[in-house]
């Protein structure tokens, strides 16, 4: 195949050692060399073998996508080597020919498709892009982390035989919790705990009475305690990170606001999309047609004995090289006010 990139090179990502192969023009039976070292993932190291690929004349580096450990490799490429073009790779399109399994063999043969441009990079965020998708993931996982807990602290009241949410629509109100806090405080007695209700639930207090009414003993207290400190702490997680979140939007104000525009994107939802996708949807997708299959938005056809069925799934093909994103969602949580 015809050489297009005369010096570049590759590298086979692990956790504690990379794999580097160079293609070199040189004395082969191709015209053409290999150089292969392999070099430590210190973050010291990682910078000595960029500079080494610079001193070699290389101007094209591409990965395998590993991962949290491809990235201070990348990091370290970009930041002190300077070449033209820096890949990061689906790991899928990439395999090396079976029975040839080694690092600097996988190198080498990431090298041979790089060479000839065989290979296309994935998306890697802008800096401030990717800070914004760590600290947004981190807080889906909190506000999930939250909502596990509510339902343990449902399942602790449902062995002492507390029914609060048999008429209430959750225990994750303010009424809920003062009743919870009083049980835990030692008050057993239905309507007594009843009378805590607030604003609407005032309605349901009969009913109320007899559903407070139960087992609830000092373990069942424990660990009610338990998860009420735990739901706390994460609720405080939560706001802290939101300024932060705000923040590190600022830039990507204009590109927010016009997601938010959108019936059913809020503010922090149009943050998760523009943390996922980038504030420019061009530089990740080539049009409107692969941001919907990346999506799972487009039908697909498949028939088997005369039987169509049409569905909507992700087509990976259309977006070559794209690794898997966590998708915005929405924050659903919420804290009942009654």
């Amino acid at each position: 195949m015809q050489v297009l990139y005369e010096r570049c090179a590759a590298i086979d990502v692990g956790k504690d050692v990379i794999a580097v192969a160079v293609r070199l023009p040189g004395d082969g039976p191709d015209g053409r060399a290999t150089v292969k070292r392999t070099f430590k993932t210190f973050y010291g190291v990682l910078a000595e073998a960029a500079r080494w690929l610079v001193s070699l004349g290389v101007t094209h580096v591409a990965m395998e996508a590993t991962g949290i450990y491809s990235m201070p490799v990348y990091h370290a490429l970009i930041e002190h080597g300077g070449f033209e073009k820096v890949l990061v790779c689906n790991a899928g399109h990439v395999k090396n020919v079976p029975g040839r399994k080694t690092d600097l063999a996988d190198a080498e043969w990431l090298a041979h498709l790089l060479e000839c441009g065989l290979l296309a990079g994935s998306f890697i965020p802008p800096a401030g892009i990717k800070a914004a998708r760590d600290v947004i993931r981190y807080r889906t996982k909190i506000v999930q982390s939250r909502t596990s807990e509510i339902q343990r602290l449902g399942g602790v009241l449902q062995d002492a035989g507390i029914k609060i949410d048999s008429v209430a629509s959750s225990i994750a109100t303010k009424s809920g919790r003062a009743m919870i806090e009083a049980l835990i405080d030692g008050e057993r007695r239905g309507p007594v705990l009843a009378e805590l209700a607030r604003g609407k639930m005032r309605a349901k207090i009969a009913d109320l009475s007899m559903a407070l009414e139960g087992r609830f003993g000092d373990h069942h207290a424990l660990m009610c305690r338990l998860h009420l400190d735990h739901i706390d702490h994460l609720e405080a997680m939560t706001t802290a990170l939101d300024p932060q979140i705000e923040a590190m939007m600022a830039p990507f104000r204009a590109a927010r606001d016009l997601l938010t525009t959108v019936p059913g994107i809020g503010p922090l939802a149009a943050a998760a999309v523009i943390s996922e996708i980038g504030a420019d949807v061009r530089e990740f997708f080539p049009d409107a047609a692969h941001l919907a299959s990346w999506a799972g938005l487009c039908p697909g056809n498949h028939e088997s004995a005369a039987t169509a069925t049409s569905i909507s799934s992700r087509s990976w093909w259309s977006a070559p090289g794209r690794r898997s994103a966590t998708r915005a969602t929405s924050d659903l949580s919420t804290t009942g006010t009654s």
